[in-house]
């Protein structure tokens, strides 16, 4: 049986987790990450070099390279705050900045970087141009900055993107509309919604490769709401706001966690984003015309609940040969 082609959309902290327990498999894996990040250090660096967010690469980068740890650590090493204008900034992401001053685009810089680290995939960031990413509320107001999307209290209608420098619609990156139209099976997520998910998906040539692609597309629904974006969502929520972005229903499956997460476990002074946990609404979901996998997918680790990588890469897995079977 040839490879199956799985291609992982998102961003932040999520898709590494995933990525990281594909690459183990036999399978042809490319990431597609988003770059509309414009917080923390990521946001510093675009605003000083005019490049695209090199934060969510560099954690898909080590998540997808056999680099020994030592590397990772140093790739991942955060300058404290006694380090002046160097202060709060990983390692990785200043590589990752000069690698794309020097060559002219982030883009390249990456396929660069993925040689060098041994990645096993590709890697490509949604776009080559770093991108803005607005909220529209359901009162009208809007907010521009991914970074200060939370700060508004309210329910987020929609989301959309401008290149940062230009304004103009975002174009994708090279080679991504091809990943996705050759894809055996597309995986959406697990990450932020309107922060890591949707950045990405809304770029035009993505969201119609999306409409008119023949693979499967999964959606690893979130375990917990997100404070001022998610709040009081379902698992059927998610996967609306998904179909009403990209205008039509494409997802075939919706990967579903049912495992608890103990009241007393959360450590909510390091996960402050967290509410609660994401409650479930199968006749929802079912009118959503989407299959639903339920299972135990929770990993809980360093006072945060976490989607166990390798439990969700077996149903991906499973998914994406029958696929190819089909």
């Amino acid at each position: 049986m040839s490879k199956p082609k799985i291609v992982v959309i998102g961003g932040g902290t999520g898709i590494p987790v995933v990525l990281r327990a594909l690459r183990k498999e036999k399978v042809d894996l490319t990431a597609i990450v988003t770059v509309a990040d414009d917080g923390g250090s990521s946001g510093r660096i675009r605003s000083a070099v005019s490049i695209a967010p090199p934060g969510d690469l560099r954690n898909v980068l080590i998540a997808m390279s056999d680099m020994p740890k030592f590397y990772a650590d140093i790739l991942q090493y955060r300058f404290n705050e006694a380090d002046g204008e160097l202060a709060g900034h990983p390692l990785g992401n200043l590589i990752i900045a000069a690698i794309s001053e020097m060559q002219g685009s982030t883009y390249r810089a990456i396929q660069s970087l993925a040689k060098f680290f041994h990645v096993d995939g590709k890697i490509y960031p949604s776009s080559d141009a770093a991108l803005t990413l607005h909220a529209v509320f359901k009162d009208g107001y809007e907010v521009a900055g991914e970074s200060h999307i939370a700060g508004h209290k309210g329910l987020i209608d929609h989301v959309y993107l401008t290149e940062t420098a230009t304004g103009n619609t975002p174009v994708a990156s090279r080679n991504v509309v091809k990943s996705i139209m050759e894809a055996d099976t597309i995986v959406l997520g697990p990450g932020s919604l309107f922060t890591s998910i949707l950045p990405n998906i809304v770029i035009p040539e993505i969201c119609e490769a999306l409409w008119k692609t023949k693979a499967k597309i999964i959606y690893v629904c979130n375990i917990m709401t997100q404070r001022g974006e998610t709040e009081y969502f379902t698992d059927a929520d998610h996967v609306r706001v998904l179909h009403e972005h990209l205008g039509t229903n494409v997802i075939d499956t919706v990967l579903v966690n049912i495992e608890k997460v103990p009241e007393e476990y959360m450590n909510t002074n390091k996960f402050d984003e967290y509410l609660v946990q994401v409650e479930h609404d199968f006749e929802s979901l079912r009118a959503e015309k989407v299959n639903i996998v339920s299972n135990n997918f929770l990993e809980l680790r360093d006072g945060g609940a976490f989607h166990d990588g390798e439990a969700v890469a077996q149903e991906i897995i499973a998914i994406s040969q029958q696929q190819i079977i089909d």
